[in-house]
């Protein structure tokens, strides 16, 4: 019988495992965000058995991913620290909270809280070097910053409605802020031909305005704040759902204009701005008891579902053509800052 080591070693140095290395880049992350995503919103609107079947699906990418993350800095330190300095690194931070946020929603608080703390945890390093290494003219994956941070703030915001301390309402409301200043940021860093010729992580530009809606809405639901202060975070969730889906229509725009079909693992960065603007909508829709916001997050929500789905057929044919994620080539090399090079035009 063959020794796990060796197993172990001899299944590294199989194709089939060095194509899924090559797979496995930090915007993999991407995929757990979207499949979170849309398991909270089906929980929103009442389909709770999808819901905790998609839930099911990121938690175990989630560990399947963590568990790369984990023998990649073991096996290849300097690989690992080229990753972890691309703004889809934090892709790590903003599953983890997205997943957290659905599980408290389940009543699991207990794993939500081990989940804010891993967050907590690894957010600051990845986020200093990402930071560090920002230049202009970068894709929009450069709004990550702004996600994961907003993901704390969601995070730490649902567990205060779980009745878990009131710190974490203002805790909340300190990363909100911090959120929607590395959003302006970024938008300063943003190369706006993405939006013509991007691979997908373009959507982030108006994903990270949508977790900020929904950050804004369950700190308005809040009644740490009245008066000026709940006033002056309502309009702001308006404002800041107001942006994202203007984002949302320009981004659609450009992709009606300018196709781009071919699968590309980015494309998971557009799944999840689209799950994120429904579930901003919903959530703004139910706290301040406007109706046709909520119809509009029904909607929204199983556009990013078929969307999602459509991700998920991509994936597996090109995973079908000689094994590779364009149809056989080999997955997007990493660049030393952007996290995901400019897809051509007529590729995504």
């Amino acid at each position: 019988m063959t020794p796990l080591p060796q197993w172990r070693e001899r299944l590294r140095a199989t194709p089939q495992w060095r194509a899924w290395r090559e797979e496995v880049t930090p915007a993999a992350g991407a995929c757990v965000m979207a499949t979170g995503i849309l398991s909270i919103g089906l929980f929103l609107t009442g389909h709770d058995v999808l819901s905790e079947i998609l839930l099911a699906i990121a938690a175990l990418l989630w560990v399947l991913l963590a568990a790369d993350f984990t023998d990649l800095l073991a096996r290849d330190r300097a690989r690992w620290t080229a990753a972890a300095i691309t703004p889809p690194a934090l892709t790590a931070v903003a599953a983890t909270t997205v997943l957290g946020t659905r599980f408290s929603l389940l009543g699991w608080q207990w794993l939500a809280i081990v989940l804010l703390v891993i967050a907590t945890v690894v957010w600051p390093g990845l986020l200093v070097a990402v930071v560090r290494h920002w230049e202009r003219g970068m894709p929009g994956g450069v709004f990550l910053v702004c996600v994961a941070t907003q993901g704390l703030s969601l995070l730490t915001a649902t567990l205060y409605f779980a009745g878990k301390g009131e710190w974490l309402g203002d805790a909340g409301l300190a990363l909100f802020a911090l959120g929607l200043l590395l959003y302006a940021d970024a938008l300063l860093r943003f190369d706006f031909r993405q939006v013509w010729t991007g691979a997908g992580d373009q959507w982030v530009a108006g994903g990270a305005l949508a977790i900020s809606a929904l950050a804004a809405s369950k700190l308005t639901a809040s009644p740490l704040w009245t008066g000026t202060g709940h006033e002056f975070l309502r309009n702001l969730t308006y404002v800041l759902l107001a942006l994202a889906l203007a984002w949302y229509a320009a981004l659609a725009a450009a992709e009606a204009a300018r196709p781009r079909f071919h699968y590309d693992v980015r494309r998971w960065a557009t799944v999840f701005p689209l799950g994120m603007t429904a579930v901003a909508a919903l959530s703004t829709g139910i706290v301040t008891d406007v109706p046709w916001l909520r119809t509009l997050g029904r909607v929204l929500l199983w556009v990013a579902v078929a969307v999602w789905g459509l991700v998920w057929v991509g994936f597996a044919w090109a995973r079908s053509q000689a094994g590779g994620p364009r149809g056989g080539a080999p997955g997007p090399p990493l660049p030393e800052t952007g996290g995901s090079a400019p897809g051509p035009p007529s590729s995504a």
